[in-house]
């Protein structure tokens, strides 16, 4: 924002008193339109919090903001840069009109005529004279001083706007309200100095909202204009307010001007500042130019002037290689240089002549005759230094050719030699064997040969070194050092090789008398270490023993072992003596036995210290066989006080094993006294645990003795557990199936003799006397009490008794079983079908109901039967003894004897033949049928009781 304190002072208070008359029509119209009253308080206000930022607040309500004076008289020094006088701080209607009052003065003394509008008003916060109080700050700061082409204030403002906005399609700036509608005349001024904020062409006249929120929102974020218009407020207006605009368009006015006046100002100085900055940065370039210049051919010439000789080619072409650099890498942009000094001081000079500026003279020394004058000094250096280095080079060739010759003949005469005077000096025969010795006296004649032919190359070497000496080689002492040495060095190995042959010829012979004793220790020495080998095998064999008699047969093996020792020590005497023959010839000749013996890998040291092993195993021999003795005897004691408790025990089980069986299969007594019995006897074999465990403790000790056979015996303890397991199993599951006989007996009202008969029936085709039938034993049974099965009806009675599908069935089972086929009448059904096969079919369900049901005794029973809690018999599910409510029936007394059997039934549908009924005529024509085969007594009972 450009600062508007500058004010133009000069204008005559007339003149800007006859511009305010004309701009406050609103004091004498105090009706203002609500549209402009809107626009006017959103644009002065931004308009003032633009300045009052600048001191660190703002304003939200135009008029009640300003009713103290603080913000009005802070806003006034903001945008005048002067001070106010200090304003009172009380809070009293009198102190607010007196810093509105010191604002006013303010304004009045900037000839500024203020038209009707007092300190009171602003106090009381009336808005109409707020805004007219405000409008006329923004005509004296803001908008006086604009001067376009002789005019001021309004007039200049738009013209301003014309002149910038003409280019432009579509804009006809002629006022400050129509004009601006449709946004696209602030848009033209803002791209007019900015054109990088607006892209014009994009806008469009039949969108005026988007255009001034284009305008607003570039302004606020780039020319920090704040947006004091709200675009929807100027469309939906028929006339914008004019002083609204005018407010905001001069915010442009100087935001724009300000910057254009200062940037010509400082493009026109920076132009003459550019002129001589560009001429004395010439000046400058020429001198630093022509001094790095002048300095590079004061260091480049000594360096060519050099005529230091290298001691080698290479050195040399080094040399060659740096000039060849210096000629095409440094000296060509040297010689641009040169050129563009030249252009630079002849450019300079014709500059200087044309801006009426005296010529340029260089410094002393920098002249263009100077460097020109140096220049053909380094061309001379060059030509010079150039030829010097091709004549080294081809001296220094010569030179290296013969020191190359030298040096590769003498690298191969000392590749050679590497070594040979540590071979030479070694003595590898003295612990070498008689055919290593050999060996080497044939390598070492191999190489006196050799020797001999390498004398042609030393002497070729001796020569070269000469004739270096005579050219004067720079290196001629290394290679006198060298060629002496080569010289020294072939002298000893001569003297060497002569020595080494003598020392192998001696040791040859001496070696040989060693190698004949070597031969005989090896022949006696391997058959007698075999046989400590052996004997120490067996002392340290592990022996296992199961009774006395073998470890008496290992004792008796070791006595006679222990007989052979003296003669065996006095062969391993003898041969120790001849070791020690050989260690005699060794020490007195110098030579050192390697301790290896070539015909045997056995020395002294392995059979004297396999000796003293087998000497410390014999003891321990006899201890060892000693203890296991003793431990025979222990685990022969124990297997005996084993046996014996064993064969008891054992005896005792298979006793009372057979004992069950048999009260299994006598069934003696009733079913209580059997039980009773069972249960006694049970105590019986329970007394005889203390010997199961006293039998136990004694497994304990042969377990912990490690004893896995007894002789004394053929019971194991995993054989008496399991009997004894299986023992008390049995006697439970006998107890077991004599009460579950009880309460089968009871609960089908089975009779002690049926359950006998049972009994006896299973026991006999119970073939494995194991308590559990097998399917076609059980089959068997079946057909024995006169029933002919099919497989269907086989299968059916097999899932009944075996339910789980195992194949066998128990005899609880089988008691279950045959009281449900022939006592168990619960059901309705039941009992129907049993009439069904006794009449063959002849009596239907609807036959047992009605009067001819109550005249017979055993009708009335089955009648009561069926009103009773077991359900009809008629039209009912069937259901089973075990889902029936009522406990199973039980007489109290004996039953009640049937009829004569030459009774003829009046009822006889009903009645049975040669059955006499207590009541009732025969009221059916269905012919009578014999029941007497079937009158077995459980049937009575049965019948009986379900009908009761």
């Amino acid at each position: 924002m450009v600062d508007y304190h500058a004010s133009n002072n000069q204008q005559s208070a007339g003149e800007v008193n006859a511009y305010m008359e004309q701009e406050n029509d609103w004091d004498r119209d105090l009706l203002l339109d609500p549209a402009w009253e809107k626009q006017q308080r959103k644009t002065f206000t931004a308009w003032c919090n633009s300045h009052l930022r600048k001191a660190g607040t703002q304003i939200e309500n135009i008029e009640q903001d300003f009713r103290d004076g603080l913000k009005l008289m802070l806003l006034l020094e903001v945008i005048s840069g002067e001070r106010l006088p200090k304003p009172e701080r009380g809070k009293m209607r009198v102190h607010k009109i007196n810093n509105v009052n010191k604002a006013l003065d303010f304004i009045a003394s900037k000839g500024v005529k203020l038209v009707s509008i007092g300190a009171e008003e602003i106090v009381d916060g009336n808005a109409k004279m707020t805004l007219g109080m405000i409008w006329t700050i923004i005509l004296r700061f803001a908008i006086q001083d604009i001067s376009v082409e002789e005019t001021s204030a309004k007039e200049g403002l738009l013209l301003w706007c014309q002149r910038k906005t003409a280019p432009y399609k579509n804009v006809n700036v002629q006022n400050f309200h129509i004009s601006w509608k449709d946004g696209l005349a602030f848009n033209a001024l803002i791209h007019r100095h900015r054109p990088d904020l607006i892209d014009y062409d994009s806008l469009r006249k039949d969108d005026p909202v988007t255009n001034l929120n284009n305008a607003f929102e570039v302004a606020e974020k780039h020319l920090d204009i704040p947006k004091m218009l709200d675009a929807e407020d100027i469309v939906g207006t028929l006339r914008p307010d004019e002083k609204a605009i005018m407010t905001y368009v001069s915010c442009f006015y100087h935001a724009f001007s300000g910057a254009q006046k200062a940037e010509t100002a400082a493009n026109r100085i920076c132009k003459v500042l550019a002129v001589n900055q560009e001429n004395e940065q010439m000046m400058e370039d020429y001198e630093k130019l022509a001094s790095d210049l002048l300095e590079w051919i004061r260091r480049t010439i000594p360096w060519l002037e050099d005529r230091t000789q290298e001691k080698t080619v290479n050195d040399m072409q080094a040399k060659q290689e740096d000039f060849r650099d210096y000629r095409t890498v440094h000296k060509p942009p040297k010689v641009q240089e040169k050129c563009q000094l030249e252009i630079s001081f002849n450019t300079l000079q014709t500059k200087l002549r044309l801006s009426n500026r005296p010529a340029f003279m260089p410094s002393e020394g920098r002249m263009v005759s100077d460097i020109n004058s140096a220049w053909h000094t380094l061309e001379g250096a060059e030509k010079g230094y150039e030829e010097w280095i091709l004549s080294e080079i081809r001296r220094l060739e010569r030179l290296e050719h013969l020191a190359e010759k030298f040096h590769q003949k003498a690298a191969i005469h000392e590749s050679w030699t590497d070594g040979k005077e540590a071979m030479l000096t070694q003595k590898d025969y003295e612990t070498s064997t008689l055919s290593e010795v050999k060996a080497l006296l044939r390598k070492h004649e191999a190489f006196e040969s050799d020797l001999a032919a390498h004398q042609d190359r030393v002497e070729q070497i001796a020569a070269i070194a000469q004739e270096l000496n005579e050219l004067d080689y720079y290196d001629a002492a290394s290679v006198n050092a060298r060629c002496q040495k080569i010289c020294d060095q072939w002298d000893t190995l001569g003297t060497l090789t002569h020595n080494r042959k003598d020392s192998l010829e001696r040791t040859e012979k001496q070696l040989e008398s060693i190698d004949e004793l070597y031969l005989e220790y090896a022949k006696r020495a391997a058959p007698f270490n075999n046989w400590m080998e052996g004997a120490m095998e067996d002392l340290q064999d592990m022996f296992i023993v199961h009774n006395i008699d073998e470890i008496q047969g290992l004792i008796t093996a070791h006595e006679q072992f222990k007989a052979t020792l003296p003669e065996a020590n006095k062969e391993r005497e003898a041969i120790q003596s001849i070791q020690a023959e050989v260690q005699k010839i060794a020490q007195s000749n110098g030579i050192k036995l390697s301790g290896a013996n070539p015909y045997t890998t056995i020395t002294p040291e392995s059979i004297d210290n396999k000796w003293e092993k087998a000497m410390a195993m014999v003891p321990q021999r006899d201890k060892a066989l000693q203890g296991e003795l003793n431990k025979q005897n222990s685990n022969d004691t124990l297997r005996a006080t084993f046996a014996t408790q064993a064969n008891a025990v054992g005896a005792y089980i298979q006793a009372k094993m057979e004992e069950i069986g048999r009260i299994s299969i006598e069934m003696n007594g009733t079913l209580e006294d059997q039980l009773t019995h069972l249960k006694e006897y049970q105590q019986t074999i329970m007394s005889y645990m203390p010997e199961i465990n006293k039998l136990e403790g004694h497994h304990q000790h042969i377990q912990e003795a490690l004893i896995f056979d007894n002789q004394y015996t053929s019971y194991t303890m995993e054989h008496l557990r399991v009997g004894w397991e299986q023992l008390l199993t049995t006697i439970a599951r006998t107890i077991n199936e004599v009460e579950n006989q009880i309460l089968t007996r009871d609960a089908k009202g089975i009779s002690q003799e049926q359950l006998y008969e049972y009994r006896a029936s299973f026991n006999h085709f119970d073939k494995k006397r194991s308590g559990q039938m097998v399917s076609d034993d059980f089959r068997a049974l079946l057909i024995s009490t006169g029933n002919n099965l099919g497989d269907g009806e086989f299968n059916r009675i097999m899932g009944i008794v075996d339910p789980n599908g195992t194949g066998s069935v128990t005899f609880q089972a089988f008691i279950d079983f045959m009281s449900t086929e022939t006592t168990d009448t619960d059901s309705a059904d039941q009992v129907i079908a049993s009439f069904k096969i006794l009449a063959g079919d002849k009596v239907s369900c609807s036959d047992l109901g009605g009067n001819v049901a109550q005249s017979c005794p055993f009708h009335k029973r089955l009648w009561r039967h069926k009103r009773g809690h077991r359900g009809s018999l008629c039209g009912s599910s069937p259901q089973t003894r075990r889902s029936t409510a009522s406990p199973a029936w039980r007489p109290t007394q004996d039953p009640t004897p049937l009829p004569a059997p030459s009774t003829i039934c009046p009822s006889p549908p009903l009645c049975m033949e040669r059955v006499t009924c207590r009541g009732g005529d025969a009221r059916s024509p269905v012919p009578p049928f014999s029941l007497s085969p079937y009158l077995t007594t459980p049937f009575v009972l049965l019948f009986q009781g379900n009908a009761n």
